[in-house]
């Protein structure tokens, strides 16, 4: 299996490879039976390579990046953060991602951008590291299409859903996160953006350093929103106007270090955050319950702990249903 396993990584990577090669190299890191040889030979090929200092990559940083939160991992609890690759553990994880990266820049040609994916579904939380040395969180039930040699040579990502971003600063590389409504550009700072479909706001909320917001087709600014740090903007989709505000950011990007917190939060709202991080469905019987509002951490507590608080927080009750929970409001 070992030497399969090995052509394939030679197949898929070689510069010429056949575009049916390089699925079949991507798809081996789904395939847990072969997670101890994966592991053994990527390990083996990540200490023989060369990165160049013309990289167009700075892979060296990204190495320093990556063991930097392998060590940080090693003194948390192993239950607070759930992974890109969860069947290969955080170490290989990244590796594996920066070891696509450096075979995507390999083949990779200047004419025209090429664009990658990632998808962290319902129930989960998934980190990744791009190429840049760029950290980003992706909560559940998001997606991010993603280039670094965008138009003009910017770094690109398309966001749909809620990310939170520790990008690599490049003064001659703007950073750019693209949503349905506005862009944000950044040059090197820690922010988180919310941009679900289905939610009514979309919010981009400042930890450290400087983004600007901008126009986009869908929505035309008089001028540019410049965010500073403890800043947050909302965005009414209905509307279409903007509020800035200061807050807390923790409240708004704890999630990534796998806790939430909720501040006269309402039980619809709620009930979304609940359905994406537990990945199940939540039926509200009695709708005028809905505007009941509740305040409250979650960390490593289960779905049916959680329903408990509410339960002696609110006049509410539940009941599990099939593949679904039932509130209502209690008698």
């Amino acid at each position: 299996m070992k030497e399969h396993i090995k052509n394939i990584l030679q197949k898929g990577k070689s510069e010429n490879a056949e575009w049916i090669d390089r699925q079949e190299m991507l798809a081996l890191f789904h395939q847990p039976e072969k997670e101890f040889h994966l592991k053994e030979i990527l390990f083996k090929d990540l200490q023989k390579t060369e990165i160049q200092d013309n990289s167009s990559a700075d892979y060296k940083k990204m190495f320093v990046r990556i063991w930097t939160r392998i060590e940080k991992n090693k003194i948390q609890p192993k239950s607070k953060t759930k992974y890109l690759y969860p069947t290969i553990g955080i170490a290989a994880a990244l590796l594996v991602g920066l070891f696509i990266g450096i075979f995507i820049n390999s083949i990779q040609t200047k004419s025209e951008p090429v664009y990658y994916a990632a998808h962290s579904p319902k129930g989960s939380v998934s980190e990744m590291i791009l190429p840049d040395g760029t950290v980003i969180f992706l909560n559940a039930d998001s997606r991010i299409r993603y280039t670094m040699e965008g138009d003009n040579g910017i770094r690109e990502i398309f966001l749909s859903g809620e990310a939170w971003f520790d990008v690599a600063k490049n003064q001659k590389k703007d950073f750019i996160v693209h949503t349905p409504f506005y862009k944000v550009n950044v040059t090197g700072t820690q922010f988180n953006v919310k941009a679900y479909e289905n939610d009514n706001e979309v919010i981009t909320t400042l930890e450290e350093g400087r983004v600007i917001i901008q126009s986009s087709e869908n929505i035309k600014l008089a001028e540019d929103i410049v965010l500073k740090p403890g800043e947050q903007a909302i965005l009414s989709k209905s509307s279409k106007e903007f509020v800035i505000r200061n807050v807390n950011t923790k409240w708004f990007t704890s999630w990534k270090d796998n806790k939430l917190i909720f501040i006269n939060t309402s039980l619809k709202e709620l009930v979304v955050l609940l359905e994406r991080r537990y990945g199940i469905e939540i039926e509200v019987i009695n709708k005028e319950i809905l505007d009941f509002h509740f305040d409250g951490t979650i960390k490593n507590e289960s779905i049916i702990e959680i329903m408990e608080i509410m339960k002696k927080a609110l006049p509410i009750d539940y009941k599990i249903a099939g593949q679904q929970i039932e509130i209502t409001g209690k008698k």
